[in-house]
C-alpha cells in the first residue's frame, strides 16, 4: 500500500518515512503543498497524512483542492495546532482524522491501519482468499493457518493481487503500486517475483494464473474442479 507524507520538517518526515516503511507501506514524501498537488494529480494513494503548517501554504487548502477534484483518499492530519476550532474545519472539509503533534508513533501507525481498513471497507487487518490470509498489519502470510516464508516483495506482490478478491490486475498496475518516486519496480522484477509465489504456493490449492496481455489473477484449483 503506498502513502504519501505531506511535511515540510525533514527529521519528522525522514522519520514517519522510515517507520512506515519498516511497517511494509511504500512512503512517498513531499515538502509543500504544490508538490502534494503535483503528486495526488499524477499517483494514487492508498492514504495521504498531510501537515497543516506548509511553507507555500495551508495545509487545508491541499485538502480543500484533494475534495474538490473528488479524491477520496483517506486523509490523516498532523499538526502542532491544537485548537479546537482548526480541528473541526478540517474535518468539516474532509479529513478522515486528526493527530495533534507531539504524537506516540504507535499511536500514528494505528490510525494508519484503521484508515485504510475504513477505506478499504474492513473491519480486520485481514485479507482472505480460500486458504489464504494474509494480514496487512503485521505483513504475515498464512495458508490453513500455517505461516509461508515470503520476502518482503512477494508479500507486496501478493497483497495487490489478493486485493482485487479475483479480478485481474495488470502487470503495469502492480509495478506502479510498488513504486515510488524514488525507486521502481521493473515488469520484469514482478515477473520474477511472480514466479517465486506460483513455486511458494504450488502445494496449496490456490495459484497465480496469467491472463495474456492483461495481468494476473488469483485462481482456487479445486474450485474449476
Amino acid at each position: 500500500m503506498r502513502i504519501l507524507v505531506v511535511e515540510d520538517n525533514n527529521k519528522l518526515a525522514s522519520g514517519l518515512s522510515a517507520v512506515l516503511t519498516a511497517d511494509g507501506y511504500l512512503v512517498d514524501w513531499v515538502a509543500d503543498g504544490a508538490a502534494a498537488d503535483a503528486a495526488i494529480a499524477v499517483q494514487a494513494f492508498d492514504a495521504i497524512i498531510l501537515d497543516l503548517t506548509l511553507p507555500d501554504m495551508d495545509g487545508l487548502d491541499v485538502l480543500r483542492t484533494l475534495r474538490a477534484n473528488n479524491v477520496e483518499t483517506p486523509v490523516l492530519i498532523l499538526t502542532a495546532r491544537g485548537d479546537l476550532d482548526d480541528r473541526v474545519k478540517g474535518l468539516d472539509l474532509g479529513a478522515d482524522d486528526y493527530l495533534t503533534k507531539p504524537f506516540e508513533v504507535s499511536e500514528l501507525e494505528a490510525r494508519v491501519r484503521v484508515l485504510l481498513r475504513r477505506h478499504a471497507g474492513r473491519a480486520t487487518s485481514t485479507v482472505d482468499f480460500g486458504p489464504l490470509a494474509l494480514d496487512i498489519t503485521d505483513n504475515a502470510l498464512t495458508v490453513n493457518g500455517s505461516a509461508i516464508d515470503v520476502s518482503s516483495r512477494e508479500l507486496s506482490v501478493l497483497r495487490v493481487i489478493m486485493m482485487a478478491r479475483g479480478r485481474i490486475v495488470a502487470k503495469g498496475q502492480i509495478a506502479e503500486s510498488l513504486s515510488t518516486f524514488e525507486s521502481g519496480l521493473s515488469d520484469n522484477a514482478v515477473e520474477q517475483t511472480i514466479s517465486r509465489l506460483r513455486r511458494k504456493l504450488q502445494p496449496f490449492s490456490v495459484g497465480i494464473r496469467t491472463a495474456r496481455g492483461l495481468g494476473y489473477y488469483l485462481f482456487q484449483e479445486d474450485a474449476f474442479e
